[in-house]
């Protein structure tokens, strides 16, 4: 908004646990800057926040999205805000780091009963990472057993002395400590908030410091400029009161926002290497997200870290070295969207079906040296799912769905698994991948069915075997003969060499050993164990026989794999199963479940520590253990727990497990051939 100076405009985020009431607070600054007419609820589904079919009918936020308003400050001072709201579910996370990324500051949305929760612990480290300055707000004070004093406590022994009340509730409202009048109960804390809001102010400015040591008291704009500057330092924590549903509290904390909250000039982005992009130098983007809307196609949402640009310009995509021409901007809130002829610098706007344009790109007024933004780094997957169309002439559609999926969330991963033959869907979640499925039906028409993915086992041999055949076949015509000797054993360590020629004597002439090596890949593809491919193997092929007329590639091929075969089932086969590296983050009261589960999961605990208030639980689990972990862990631990999980190696399958997944893989076989 070209009206507004940059150094009063304010972007921020907020981030805090489901339920805590970020989304109520989101609508009820638009309902105050006059953005929306009435006060949305997420209960009534009027919420201008969460306005998808989706999160109307789950009732929670799913996706990152932006907001702009314009607050009017008491001193008549105009403020445009750009802010984003996040998820507060664990599953989508990734919506939370690309929304932190495109902003100066962030507000951690705490809610008065339940205290710190996972959500708002994951978005205060992440901020931390990224060296923003944070303010906390404690809502939901008007709920029945809300205790400000208690939260207030636990945010101070989470997160530091340095978190400082602005505002206080007291009877029918909120106060602010240095200037409202407050209950004689709570006086002397108050006291001692202002004197640590002085301290504060004050130790961020030398001359502030000089004249608070000699015992003069500072004046209001001396405390509101050291305090933003404490705040700025991340020195200060400024913690509010409010109850958005009865709109208290609300203008309050838009006059902490106004007055601490960084400008683009105070706190421009930085590229991948720590370095300041000047917001009043040349025009730049970064792109941070790109959605599918059912209205309006394809949306690119970008974030202007520089400069300006006009509706109609021809703007240089220095990611893919190409031009794009923008028709024009938009202002999104919720489903309503507003045409901006212009952008600049701190400007959250929406671009429509940009050709070239995706996730991560960066947009220039002219080609020239683009600055490098450092790279989104997303969970991996934890949780997987076999996707497959009701019909096989619906497979084409499904590859297309899912692809949009993945182009939208990037934390959404869609592969061909080539030993099980399945396409995977794999998320933070089940309640990720429940909403991507949905969406893929709602949006683009596209139903598919799911099921547990298959386990990738693999096979291998434990010991040597010799193995033989001859291939014979007469047809009346030119016949089919080959013989091959061979020796399976195990593949040392280190070595890649898995084929050895140790023929002599031209048994097998050496024309034909490129079919028997084909025969011995095509023999792996299928173990002897229950039908999965091997791994770790080495053969050695010493004898053979063949026939001047008869002998053919084919029939060498067709010989050494079955040669093969005989060979495995001599050398102690085994069956193999992935095993995953997996570090769980769980509550302290939740410790010993977990622990628990983990063993009767075949698990190995491998280390025990303490992370951010909670403890981190590094095991190793087999991967058939784990497809369902996701919702039992939130079930076991109330919501509280999250882990992360990385392939680590195969290891042999205990028998008693081994027996269970070979009279599967027989009863699917024969279920097959019927």
């Amino acid at each position: 908004m070209k009206d507004i100076a940059i150094a009063d405009v304010r972007t921020f985020v907020l981030v805090g646990h489901n339920g805590s009431g970020k989304t109520t607070l989101v609508d009820a600054i638009l309902f105050r800057t006059g953005v929306n007419d009435r006060l949305g609820l997420v209960s009534a589904k009027s919420s201008m926040a969460d306005f998808t079919e989706e999160e109307k009918e789950r009732g929670f936020t799913i996706y990152t999205k932006p907001f702009n308003a314009v607050y009017k400050t008491a001193a008549g001072r105009k403020i445009q805000m750009a802010f984003v709201d996040t998820p507060g579910v664990p599953d989508f996370y990734g919506q939370v780091l690309l929304g932190t990324s495109v902003v100066e500051s962030a507000l951690v949305v705490v809610d008065a009963t339940s205290g710190i929760q996972v959500g708002a612990s994951r978005g205060w480290k992440r901020c931390e990472a990224l060296g923003m300055p944070r303010a906390v707000v404690v809502t939901g004070l008007d709920k029945e057993n809300a205790d400000f004093g208690k939260v207030l406590t636990e945010i101070r022994a989470a997160w530091g002395d340095r978190c400082i009340p602005i505002t206080i509730p007291v009877a029918g409202g909120v106060a602010e400590v240095l200037t409202g009048e407050v209950p004689a109960t709570a006086k002397e804390a108050v006291e001692g908030y202002r004197l640590a809001l002085m301290e504060a102010a004050a130790e961020s400015d030398d001359q502030l410091l000089e004249k608070y040591l000699g015992g003069e008291a500072l004046s209001p704009d001396e405390l509101m400029r050291g305090a933003r500057g404490a705040f700025l330092a991340g020195k200060l924590v400024p913690v509010f009161a409010c109850s958005p549903l009865k709109e208290i509290g609300i203008v309050e904390l838009l006059e902490g926002i106004a007055w601490l909250f960084p400008s683009p000039l105070d706190r421009p982005m930085k590229d991948a290497e720590g370095r300041p992009i000047d917001p009043q130098g040349p025009f730049c983007g970064f792109v941070w997200r790109t959605v599918n809307d059912p209205f309006m196609g394809q949306l690119t949402f970008m974030r202007v870290a520089a400069g300006q640009a006009t509706a109609d310009q021809e703007l240089w995509n220095a990611t893919k070295g190409e031009k794009e021409r923008i028709s024009g901007f938009l202002e999104v809130n919720g489903k309503k969207q507003t045409a901006w002829t212009e952008c600049r610098a701190g400007d959250l706007v929406a671009m429509a079906k940009l050709k070239r344009t995706g996730l991560g790109d960066v947009l220039l007024a002219a080609p020239g040296d683009a600055p490098v933004f450092p790279k989104f780094e997303f969970p991996m997957p934890v949780y997987s799912l076999a996707v497959r169309g009701r019909a096989p002439q619906d497979e084409d559609k499904i590859g297309t769905a899912l692809q949009r999926l993945a182009e939208e969330d990037p934390t959404i991963q869609v592969r061909r698994d080539e030993d099980t033959h399945e396409t995977i869907l794999s998320g933070l979640g089940d309640m990720h991948l429940a909403v991507a499925v949905d969406r893929m039906k709602r949006r683009q028409n596209v139903e598919a069915l799911t099921s547990i993915p298959k386990v990738p086992y693999k096979e291998t041999v434990t010991g040597t075997g010799e193995g033989h055949y001859k291939h014979k076949k007469q047809t009346g015509g030119r016949g089919q003969y080959a013989e091959v000797y061979l020796r399976v054993t195990r593949l040392p360590p280190g070595e890649t060499e898995w084929f050895e020629d140790a023929v002599v004597g031209g048994v097998i002439p050496g024309n034909f050993m490129p079919a028997v090596q084909k025969g011995l890949v095509e023999g792996m593809k299928s173990g002897t164990v229950a039908g999965y491919p091997v791994v770790n193997v080495k053969v050695t092929v010493y004898d053979g026989s063949y026939h001047e007329v008869d002998s053919s590639e084919i029939a060498f091929k067709i010989a050494a794999a079955r040669a093969f075969k005989d060979g495995m089932s001599k050398a102690k086969p085994v069956l193999l199963e992935p095993i995953m590296q997996v570090r769980i983050f769980v509550p302290d009261q939740f410790l010993g479940d977990v622990t628990g589960d983990i063993n009767h999961r075949r698990g190995r605990i491998m280390g025990m520590g303490s992370e951010g208030g909670m403890q981190v639980i590094t095991a190793e689990v087999p991967m058939a253990e784990l497809f369902m972990y996701a919702a039992e862990l939130r079930s076991m631990t109330g919501g509280r727990g999250s882990f992360e999980m990385a392939f680590s190696r195969y290891e042999i399958v205990p028998s008693n497990v081994a027996q269970k997944v070979i009279a599967e893989a027989a009863k699917t076989k024969q279920e097959e051939e019927e």
